[in-house]
């Protein structure tokens, strides 16, 4: 069978994307899994390393739509992405916040979540890139059963075939009883109690601080987290460099980095290439399941 082929996106040409997407594309643990197809114009009229323009908005998102194009028409068999800046992206008149967002118009998806999996710690979110003061009102029984029933069904690609989850509280120690917050009671534990109802293997909600911890001894194959922060910081701290963003619901396979465009040291040939090295190698893994079997060369960073 022939290696899968991976879409590598540039991300913002202002940032470290160019260089990190490169250099991926030529480091051996990749071109021993997949092929990697470069998309994006890393030499961008308008555009200079280390500074906002619209230019390299424009330009990242052209990448973006040219490589999504090419895996829903089978050109390319799954996309990791370099990180885009989300002011360019507003500076260009774009209005999405984010890839996972972006990527749910193009493919049409009506369910997608961000998760950042790791081998010490997999960590599915149920808001994404929302202010702090908008994701109570976001975090209702529908969001939470839906992230859970998707994570469900979706980590079985990931090795785990009746995943055990964990659902994080929103509040601190999970609301204690109504004391310190009333979303558990009245939102999250209807959800895991329907999802559990189901057969899915789920429990919560938890409180937060104590949760990861389980999650990474190995109580629980993956953790709900209810927003940003609350998932990324653990995950990134147990894990940083090495964990790869996956868009769960899409009908394509799409993984990217776990940082930013790290604008200080754009343009330096400074920037560690890691997560986006793990980010194609997982993709080419999925790819490889996707088509019958394994990437070629990549059985042993199975989880």
């Amino acid at each position: 069978m022939s290696l899968p082929r991976v879409a590598i996106t540039i991300g913002d040409p202002a940032g470290i994307g160019p260089e990190i997407a490169a250099k991926a594309a030529a480091d051996r643990r990749v071109t021993d899994v997949c092929t990697p197809v470069l998309y994006g114009r890393i030499y961008t009229p308008g555009v200079e390393a280390g500074r906002l323009s619209a230019d390299a908005g424009r330009t990242a998102h052209a990448a973006i739509l040219a490589a999504v194009a090419d895996a829903m028409s089978g050109a390319v068999d799954a996309v990791a992405t370099a990180p885009i800046n989300k002011q360019a992206f507003a500076l260009a008149g774009l209005p999405w916040k984010g890839h996972t967002e972006l990527l749910a118009h193009l493919t049409g998806a009506p369910s997608v979540a961000m998760m950042f999996h790791a081998d010490a710690l997999r960590v599915v979110l149920a808001t994404v890139h929302e202010p702090l003061a908008e994701v109570p009102r976001l975090i209702t029984r529908e969001a939470i059963e839906g992230v859970i029933r998707l994570a469900a069904r979706e980590l079985p690609r990931f090795g785990f075939g009746e995943p055990r989850l964990g659902v994080c509280g929103l509040n601190p120690h999970a609301g204690e009883g109504g004391v310190l917050g009333a979303e558990e009671q009245r939102v999250i534990e209807p959800a895991v109690a329907a999802c559990a109802r189901d057969g899915i293997r789920v429990a919560g909600p938890y409180p937060a601080d104590t949760l990861f911890v389980r999650a990474s001894r190995g109580e629980f194959d993956a953790v709900i987290a209810c927003y940003h922060d609350q998932g990324l910081i653990p995950v990134k701290l147990l894990a940083f460099g090495r964990a790869v963003n996956v868009t769960l619901g899409l009908p394509i396979i799409r993984t990217s980095v776990d940082h930013g465009t790290a604008f200080d040291i754009a343009g330096r040939n400074a920037a560690d290439p890691g997560s986006m090295i793990e980010a194609v190698r997982l993709a080419a893994r999925l790819a490889g399941q996707a088509r019958g079997g394994p990437a070629p060369g990549d059985a042993k960073d199975r989880p």
